[in-house]
């Protein structure tokens, strides 16, 4: 009996621990999974020299604009640049009439005067220079400007011959004579003169001037003096 109560104990540990440690059937123990650190991603050498072309090209534009705006700033404020101003003289018709294929022929002559404001700009009027007169959206007649160098404040008379043949020739005729009988006939004559500026004796890249005279005369009359009763021109630089 006494070593009965002694062994029993025992027993009884080993059997607690034995069913402690056993899992119950249908159920495992789950084991925390450890997922493996991505190694650091190292930037591209690619795209650090991309980065560093970009930063590089952005840099000299900048460095350009500023430099740019520099020599412009000092262009005006020493030179003090003018556009050329211009006026229309003399108007006069030479021929105006219908030819066979019922086209309008037209020749005229203008005078203009040209005027260099400028102190210290040179203009350099270049090859490819045109006068044309328009009525209404028709053209009527084109003439070239000649080529030839205006010093400071010079000013230069220019006596062009324009000619042209205009389509509808009736039509446009017709136009122009009842707008005669008015003694207020419309016309556009139109600047197209290509120049290079001269500052100092640096010759610049060439601009083209553009202008637009509004003109009303009281006739068309061929050979005969033709009286300008009304001109308002306005005039821009195109790069």
């Amino acid at each position: 009996m006494g070593d009965q109560q002694k062994i029993h104990p025992v027993l009884q540990m080993e059997a607690n621990k034995t069913k402690t440690t056993t899992p119950a059937p249908g159920k495992t123990d789950l084991l925390p999974v450890q997922r493996p650190i991505p190694p650091p991603v190292m930037p591209s050498k690619n795209r650090n020299m991309c980065c560093k072309i970009f930063c590089w090209v952005l840099s000299l534009l900048v460095i350009a604009m500023i430099a740019l705006g520099i020599a412009v700033a000092v262009v005006y404020f020493v030179f003090h640049p003018k556009l050329p101003r211009y006026e229309v003289n003399s108007l006069r018709v030479t021929n105006l009439g219908i030819n066979l294929d019922l086209s309008l022929s037209a020749e005229f002559r203008v005078e203009i005067t040209a005027r260099n404001p400028n102190k210290k700009i040179g203009i350099y009027y270049e090859k490819g220079g045109h006068i044309g007169v328009w009525y209404d959206k028709t053209k009527l007649c084109e003439g070239p400007i000649p080529r030839f160098y205006q010093g400071h404040r010079n000013v230069t008379k220019l006596n062009v011959a324009l000619t042209g043949r205009a389509q509808y020739g009736n039509t446009v005729l017709a136009a122009l004579q009842q707008q005669q009988q008015t003694g207020r006939v419309p016309l556009d004559l139109k600047v197209d003169a290509p120049v290079a500026v001269k500052l100092g004796n640096l010759k610049m890249k060439k601009i083209r001037i553009l202008g637009n005279c509004k003109l009303v005369v009281d006739s068309l009359s061929t050979n005969n003096n033709i009286n300008i009763k009304a001109t308002d021109c306005s005039f821009k630089a195109k790069l």
